[in-house]
């Protein structure tokens, strides 16, 4: 997604508090969608601005990270706290979400994006990180993966920057 279609997805979510926070942590942490829907508040450290996507009810879940928030994260989690009655992060009616998947569908819709499901968000944060010049060894640590190899054979072909050199030293051009 780019950043028209993400605002676009955003606004649209902003009718649906428990989904907006959903969708705004998931671009934020690159989280999937079971890891942003167990995260309870005491995976949130305030004082030192991260959240533990680690823990899990599931044993067998797939490698999960411990990200830092950025300031707009922490402060959406800090005003959305105040709001919530229970542990989870993601709450609504007073237990924890299990399932986004339709109101999430509504927002795209809304939104006018067409065979979008929550999963595009967490491959949307990772190449805006890439494309943005992360290094690929940090974008494989903050996605929780288990080799640099995984993300690079995933989301490199979303970084080209990272061939300048190459591309210089076959520009036989400037030689003539």
């Amino acid at each position: 997604m780019d950043r028209s279609e993400i605002h676009r997805l955003l606004n649209a979510c902003e009718q649906t508090p428990h989904l907006h926070v959903a969708v705004v942590m998931m671009l934020s942490t690159a989280g999937r969608v079971t890891a942003i829907s167990e995260a309870r508040w005491d995976h949130v450290d305030f004082d030192q601005r991260t959240l533990n996507l680690r823990t899990s009810e599931n044993p067998h879940s797939k490698q999960r990270a411990f990200v830092p928030l950025n300031d707009r994260i922490y402060n959406l989690l800090l005003d959305w706290r105040s709001q919530c009655d229970t542990d989870w992060i993601v709450e609504y009616k007073g237990g924890p979400v299990k399932n986004i998947y339709k109101s999430f569908r509504q927002a795209a819709e809304r939104a006018k994006l067409d065979d979008t499901h929550p999963h595009v968000l967490r491959h949307t944060a990772a190449v805006h990180m890439v494309a943005s010049g992360c290094d690929m060894a940090r974008v494989s640590q903050y996605l929780g993966h288990s080799s640099v190899s995984v993300t690079e054979r995933i989301y490199a072909r979303f970084a080209p920057q990272h061939l300048r050199r190459e591309a210089e030293s076959v520009d036989f051009l400037k030689d003539k």
